[in-house]
């Protein structure tokens, strides 16, 4: 298993911007004017002081025409998207929250492999697990490996965002009438949804739980 730090992941997204804007012969300037931001913005992302949000990195994909990994993932001199040696590297996100519109925001804080079987079955991230209404299953600072999907079985463990609020794991439980998200720890009470509440709430699935990895 390979996480790495915040500090590290500036520092590779911060190399690899770079790399994009030399080859596309941008400048910071024009990088943030593409995007809407500042260009303080721009240049604290080339300093590797910050990383931008998930949907930041999604518009520079496009407009670089590049994937995700080209900017997230540590590359030698090709700068085309490789496997790296024993796996495939996917973003920690430290949270998930509403954003406008249909897309939520995503607070990349790391990186975490996968294997290549898993990588070629589906859209992968990793997502910080906060609290204690998991335990035993889940445990405040483990990371779990999330297949990214707006439906699940019931049983399933999910991500959720409810209400607009931080995405929350919880159990996945369907009813004729509606379902509920079931805490492990009985300390807390299970989340119940109506057909109606579930859109009115609102209530999103973002994935279902494939993996967990614990730090020892």
């Amino acid at each position: 298993m390979i996480i790495i730090s915040e500090q590290e992941f500036n520092q590779i997204f911060s190399k690899q911007l770079k790399a994009q804007l030399k080859l596309h012969e941008m400048t910071q300037s024009d990088l943030a004017k593409h995007l809407g931001v500042s260009t303080q913005s721009v240049t604290n992302w080339c300093k590797g002081a910050k990383t931008p949000r998930m949907d930041k990195v999604d518009a520079m994909c496009k407009l670089f025409n590049c994937k995700r990994s080209d900017l997230m993932e540590e590359k030698g001199p090709n700068i085309d998207t490789v496997p790296i040696e024993s796996g495939y590297i996917i973003p920690v996100l430290g949270r998930v929250a509403a954003g406008y519109g249909k897309e939520a925001v995503e607070e990349v804080i790391g990186q975490i492999e996968i294997s290549p079987a898993m990588a070629a079955k589906g859209d992968y991230f990793g997502l910080l697990i906060k609290g204690d209404s998991m335990i035993p299953t889940l445990y405040d600072g483990d990371t779990v490996i999330v297949e990214r999907t707006d439906d699940a079985e019931s049983g399933d463990l999910v991500i959720a965002l409810v209400n607009g609020s931080d995405a929350t794991c919880k159990r996945l439980q369907k009813y004729a009438e509606g379902i509920a998200l079931i805490p492990q720890n009985p300390v807390y009470e299970p989340m119940r949804f109506t057909e109606s509440e579930i859109d009115t709430t609102p209530v999103k699935i973002l994935g279902k739980v494939i993996e967990m990895r614990r730090k020892f």
